[in-house]
């Protein structure tokens, strides 16, 4: 018994151990997720406001430009998945690979070919060890990321549509007719949800319902002229878009975290109850076994005492 009472009590030590390292990284969520989520909030209005300058140029101008023009027979796709680089964030990575898995498995229905493009380690080890080829991963920068590894997405992405994927040697792969993006979007605390949005070819919204009455419509004029603007403001359009996607997933990543450790530390605070409880019992049931042992001794003493009188 005194073993087992060993035993139950370096599991409650070693559960203890537990419980501080997740309330820490709880804390460590916590206190970073604030940060994540006004980075988020402060890009929100920049990106909104590009994105009506976008939709005023597209709209009220006569240019097609190459990343706003449908192609006829689309065969071909870009997918970038935006993950974590570390675990311990519960179901957040899953959930976004099981989105992009769906949509992956769309686009191939629909006949086209899909390149992968990841970022984050959890999102490169799961194609990996599938044995699944990726066009290209960046890592490290999941839970704080910069605007410089976006303009880097970006600008691939871009020119990969624009102009193929150059390989080694001199060949260049084909381009891609679509660009889309699988993140996952910050809603509250306790809701984080995988979203999918195509990125290339732009799908201009604004401007084309019809106005409310009254409404006096704006008057539009370019300097230069709307072929050199989208020139300039699509590419950061693009960026913008990704820049956010990647806020928004590290909020998002920070989010699953607190919770999961939160809970990983309720469950810790359980099991110690129950270790307590039963190393308790396992005490008691040795000390009762000690008496037990003590008085028989002590009856048989006595017997044995009265037997040789």
């Amino acid at each position: 018994m005194a073993v087992s009472l060993r035993e139950y009590r370096a599991r409650i030590k070693s559960t203890e151990s537990m419980k501080k390292i997740t309330r820490a990284m709880e804390l460590i969520a916590a206190s970073r997720i604030i940060k994540a989520q006004q980075r988020a909030n402060a890009a929100a209005p920049y990106a909104r406001e590009l994105t009506r300058a976008v939709s005023a140029v597209a709209t009220y101008s006569n240019v097609d430009h190459a990343l706003t023009t449908e192609p006829t027979t689309p065969d071909r796709a870009a997918v970038l998945v935006i993950t974590s680089d570390r675990g311990l964030a519960g179901a957040y990575s899953s959930s976004v690979l099981r989105e992009a898995e769906g949509l992956v498995e769309k686009l191939r229905a629909e006949g086209k070919e899909v390149d992968l493009y990841v970022s984050g380690r959890k999102g490169e080890a799961f194609y990996r060890f599938r044995g699944r080829s990726l066009a290209k991963s960046w890592t490290g920068h999941s839970d704080q990321p910069s605007y410089e590894v976006a303009q880097e997405i970006g600008a691939t992405l871009i020119d990969v549509f624009l102009h193929g994927a150059a390989e080694s040697g001199s060949t260049v792969a084909p381009g891609v007719d679509e660009v889309h993006v699988v993140y996952t979007r910050f809603q509250s605390m306790l809701v984080q949800r995988p979203t999918a949005v195509r990125l290339l070819p732009l799908e201009v919204v604004e401007g084309t319902e019809a106005p409310a009455e009254g409404e006096v419509l704006p008057l539009y004029e370019f300097e230069p002229s709307p072929s050199e603007v989208l020139d300039k403001l699509l590419p950061q359009y693009v960026i913008s878009r990704i820049w956010y996607s990647l806020l928004q997933s590290a909020a998002s990543e920070l989010a699953a975290r607190q919770k999961a450790m939160k809970s990983a530390t309720d469950n810790a605070d359980e099991l110690i109850k129950k270790f307590t409880r039963i190393a308790n019992q396992a005490r008691q049931a040795g000390i009762t076994q000690e008496i037990s042992e003590i008085v028989g001794g002590v009856n048989a003493l006595a017997d044995a005492t009265s037997a040789n009188d």
